[in-house]
């Protein structure tokens, strides 16, 4: 092959089959390029799809202006969070002094009665503390006496049915 222009860039002696084959490279290098330059227009077409569905309707300005909103409400949430738990540990102090156990007996106080009027109940709280209300229902009226519980015990004997009231109480839990 004669030619003035591969004669004045000197490569006049080369083999045309080179020629070929850098022609042939060449052509895969476009297709290569070609190949990636679609590849990166998707990419760019999924990623305009998923900013148009993200700032549907809004501005820049109006989008900040609702992340700062979210932000307030996470920490308003954090703060009722925070408020709802020291509440809640309050009331676990408040109910450890709330009556949670309870035991009562039914029996008749006189032999001539029947029926079960009269009753031992015993009220109390998450340590033992707490009173044992007896009611005695007789021929002549009913009567009531209350007798103080510290730690499960009395410092006033009971009556069978009193302790079969505590001592229901105190299982109860």
């Amino acid at each position: 092959m004669n030619s003035n222009i591969l004669n004045y860039m000197g490569l006049s002696n080369i083999d045309p089959g080179i020629y070929v084959i850098a022609i042939a490279v060449l052509l895969l290098l476009v297709l290569i390029l070609l190949i990636c330059t679609i590849r990166q227009g998707r990419e760019v077409s999924v990623l305009k799809r998923r900013i148009s569905k993200f700032m549907s309707g809004r501005d820049a300005e109006s989008l900040e202006d609702q992340i700062v909103e979210l932000f307030e409400d996470n920490q308003y949430m954090k703060a009722a969070s925070d408020k709802n738990k020291n509440d809640i540990i309050d009331l676990n102090k408040r109910m450890r002094h709330c009556f949670q156990k309870v035991g009562i007996v039914k029996y008749d106080a006189l032999n001539q009665m029947g029926g079960q009027l009269s009753y031992a109940l015993a009220l109390l709280d998450e340590e033992d503390n707490g009173y044992i209300i007896n009611s005695v229902h007789g021929n002549e009226g009913c009567y009531s006496y209350t007798k103080v519980i510290k730690n499960g015990r009395s410092d006033i004997e009971l009556g069978t049915e009193e302790r079969k009231a505590l001592e229901n109480a105190v299982m109860s839990r």
